[in-house]
C-alpha cells in the first residue's frame, strides 16, 4: 500500500513471525494508512536486535513522535516466544484467544510502547500456539457466535475448538513442516518439483485416509515411479502433499467430522484443506487469514484502550 503524503499513525500493529514480519500504520478508525513489510523475523534476530529492526522499519513514523506520548505498537507471533524480544507467557485453555494482560516490552527507545500478545498452552495433551490466537480472536471479532473448529493450515496446523466465544481444546499437526522438511532434505528432494496435479492430490489424499499406516511406504513410492516411470515433479509434490493431509485428516478425524469448520491461513494452502475436507464431505468456511491477524491486532490494541 502506498502512503499519500507524511504518515501519523495512532498506533502500528505488528505480525512478527519466524522468518518476516509486517507492520501496519492504523488510523483511529481502525483504518490502514500504510504497510511494510521486513524478512527481519525472530529466526534471524537476537533479543538485543528486536528493537533496532523495529526502530528501522518504523523510522519516518515515528519522526512525530514524542516520549511525552509514545507511539503504541501491539505485536503478536514469534515475537513473543522464549527466543524473541521478550517472552509473553502462555495462557491457559479453557480462555478467550486474546488475554486482557499484554506482555509490556521495555524498550530503549521512549518513544515506543510495546506490547505482545500472549500465546495459548495446553497442558494436557500438551500443546502451545503463538500468533494463531491473535487471527481466532480476529475471526471471532466478526463472528462472534461461531460454535465449531477452526483449521487453521500452515507449518504447524492448528486445529482450534471453538465454544461460547473462548478456545476450549486445540492440536497441532506438523503436516506443513513435514511436507518442507520430506521435499527439501531426503531423499525425495530429486524427485519433488514445482507445479501441480490435482488428480494426483486427490488420489493420493484418499489412499492416505484409508490406510494412513501405509504412509512411510507410499512416501519412497514417489521416488521410485520417478526412476522406473518418468513421474513428474509436479505430480509427484501434489502426491506428497495429498499423502500427508490425509494421514492429518485421518488423525483429526474427530475434529472435523461432522462439525462446522472455517479455515484460516494462506489461500493456496486453504484450498488444498478445503478440497480434501469438501471429498469427505465437510463444506468449510473459507477466510482471509491476514484480514483476521489485523482485526485480531485491533481487538488486542481495545483490550489496552480499555485498561
Amino acid at each position: 500500500m502506498k502512503s499519500r503524503g507524511p504518515v501519523v499513525p495512532e498506533w502500528v500493529a505488528v505480525d512478527w513471525g519466524t522468518t518476516h514480519c509486517r507492520a501496519w500504520a492504523m488510523g483511529q478508525d481502525g483504518s490502514i494508512l500504510e504497510d511494510r513489510r521486513s524478512d527481519r523475523g525472530m529466526g534471524s534476530l537476537a533479543p538485543d536486535e528486536f528493537e533496532p529492526a523495529l526502530t528501522d522499519l518504523l523510522a519516518d513514523w515515528l519522526d512525530k513522535v514524542t516520549p511525552d506520548t509514545p507511539l503504541s505498537v501491539i505485536c503478536c507471533g514469534m515475537v513473543g516466544a522464549r527466543q524473541g524480544w521478550a517472552e509473553a507467557a502462555y495462557v491457559a485453555v479453557p480462555c478467550p484467544p486474546l488475554s486482557p494482560d499484554l506482555t509490556r516490552v521495555k524498550a530503549r527507545d521512549p518513544r515506543l510502547d510495546v506490547r505482545i500478545v500472549p500465546g495459548l498452552k495446553q497442558d494436557r495433551p500438551a500443546d502451545v500456539m503463538r500468533g494463531e490466537e491473535t487471527q481466532i480472536a480476529g475471526f471471532l471479532s466478526h463472528t462472534p457466535q461461531f460454535d465449531g473448529v477452526l483449521c487453521l493450515p500452515g507449518s504447524h496446523t492448528k486445529w482450534v475448538q471453538i465454544s461460547a466465544g473462548e478456545v476450549t481444546g486445540f492440536q497441532t499437526v506438523m503436516t506443513g513442516e513435514l511436507f518442507a522438511a520430506i521435499a527439501g532434505h531426503t531423499v525425495l528432494r530429486h524427485s519433488i518439483a514445482d507445479g501441480w496435479d490435482d488428480a494426483a492430490f486427490a488420489t493420493a489424499l484418499s489412499d492416505a485416509l484409508s490406510h494412513p499406516e501405509r504412509l512411510a511406504a507410499r512416501l519412497f513410492s514417489l521416488r521410485a515411479e520417478g526412476l522406473l516411470h518418468d513421474l513428474s515433479g509436479a505430480t509427484a509434490r501434489a502426491r506428497l502433499s495429498g499423502l500427508l493431509i490425509g494421514a492429518e485428516l485421518s488423525a483429526t478425524r474427530a475434529w472435523w467430522l461432522g462439525r462446522q469448520i472455517a479455515l484460516i491461513g494462506a489461500a493456496t494452502l486453504c484450498s488444498h484443506y478445503e478440497t480434501a475436507l469438501v471429498a469427505q464431505g465437510v463444506q468449510p468456511i473459507r477466510t482471509n487469514g491476514d484480514g483476521l491477524t489485523r482485526a485480531g491486532l485491533i481487538a488486542a490494541r481495545a483490550l489496552t484502550v480499555r485498561k
